[in-house]
């Protein structure tokens, strides 16, 4: 290289680049572009995640901080200054803390460490502290909210209500997915998005997530409605279509809050958010739903594998090996619980699709 009439040879440019620190600014990229768990690439939506993170929280303070540079005690003051809520706080730790760790590890740096040691040692500081406690929606306040929904996403209510069942899950159901004569939804994907890659619906993370979940008796009627008149059609068909027949986006279903202007209504609100405030619950979340009918399986006598096997749940492997749940039994639980909420078997519909 010639600048200004000198020139440089190639290799005192190498050892002038080797020379010169590694900012988190410059190992940032890196380590997200080479960050693996469990040997897989990260999902999509977790790598929007941590470059948010990245971006907001922690490269504003240490972008050109040198990875040598960074102490226990400015650590600290970040910490302390970072993020304005528990959760966030936690997540830019976690991630700085993980982004250290591989740094201060010889064997992922071609067998030299770019650090002496971690720098990231507060005690607790990847915890948001005390979790929230989430209230499940009672019978009553759930049936409140399905009446102040729009009709053509009541039965999502229903469903991540009466079945467990997780959103992404619920927008990627296809008609061939549910069968109303043997009143199974099977799940089998989901949809995720990322603000890279956009829509993807693939299958679960796990093979727990991939089940046969029993739909309760008492909203086979709902399920034999919503899909009649509001399903997109042929057997690929979603049993909850957005706009142009595409995956429902989380805007469209959980709307807005109605707001008050000196008293009185000046926008009217629709969907989730409004149902829930019309129900006396704005404090619910679309996925304590989901909580709500594992708690109310364990109350009516669900074993762990059984409740393991209705969530889609794989945290314990082992046990799974050794205690398998019956489909019977869910279908018997999901009864129990309809039974709970007035339903008859003499009510049960005999006419199919």
């Amino acid at each position: 290289m010639i600048t200004a009439g000198s020139w440089t040879p190639p290799l005192a440019r190498r050892a002038s680049r080797l020379a010169a620190p590694v900012t988190v600014g410059d190992y940032a990229p890196r380590w997200l572009a080479g960050r693996k768990v469990k040997g897989r690439p990260l999902a999509e939506r977790t790598r929007d995640h941590y470059q948010d993170l990245l971006d907001r929280f922690i490269l504003p303070t240490f972008a050109d901080v040198g990875l040598k540079d960074v102490t226990p005690e400015a650590v600290a003051e970040w910490y302390d200054t970072a993020a304005d809520t528990p959760t966030y706080q936690a997540h830019a730790y976690s991630l700085l803390r993980a982004m250290m760790r591989t740094a201060a590890d010889p064997t992922r740096n071609s067998g030299a460490a770019l650090i002496p040691f971690n720098p990231c040692g507060i005690s607790g500081g990847g915890s948001s502290g005390t979790k929230r406690r989430i209230r499940p929606a009672t019978a009553q306040e759930v049936a409140a909210i399905v009446a102040a929904m729009p009709e053509r996403h009541r039965l999502m209510v229903l469903l991540a209500d009466g079945c467990a069942l997780r959103f992404g899950e619920l927008a990627e159901l296809r008609r061939s997915d549910i069968d109303i004569p043997q009143g199974v939804i099977r799940v089998r994907r989901g949809v995720v998005r990322s603000r890279s890659a956009g829509v993807i619906a693939k299958a679960p993370k796990s093979e727990a997530g991939i089940r046969d979940v029993p739909i309760p008796p008492d909203i086979i009627e709902a399920v034999r409605e919503h899909t009649r008149h509001h399903a997109a059609p042929g057997p690929q068909g979603l049993i909850f279509p957005g706009r142009n027949t595409e995956h429902l986006s989380p805007s469209a279903f959980y709307g807005k809050v109605s707001k008050k202007r000196r008293g009185k209504l000046s926008t009217r609100g629709w969907g989730w958010y409004e149902a829930r405030r019309v129900a006396g619950r704005e404090d619910l979340r679309f996925h304590d739903l989901r909580h709500g009918a594992l708690t109310e399986a364990a109350r009516h006598g669900a074993t762990l594998a059984e409740l393991m096997a209705l969530g889609g749940h794989s945290t314990n492997q082992a046990a799974m090996r050794y205690q398998q749940a019956a489909s019977s039994r869910l279908a018997e639980l999901a009864r129990k619980r309809a039974e709970s909420r007035g339903w008859t078997a003499s009510e049960a519909a005999a006419d199919e699709i």
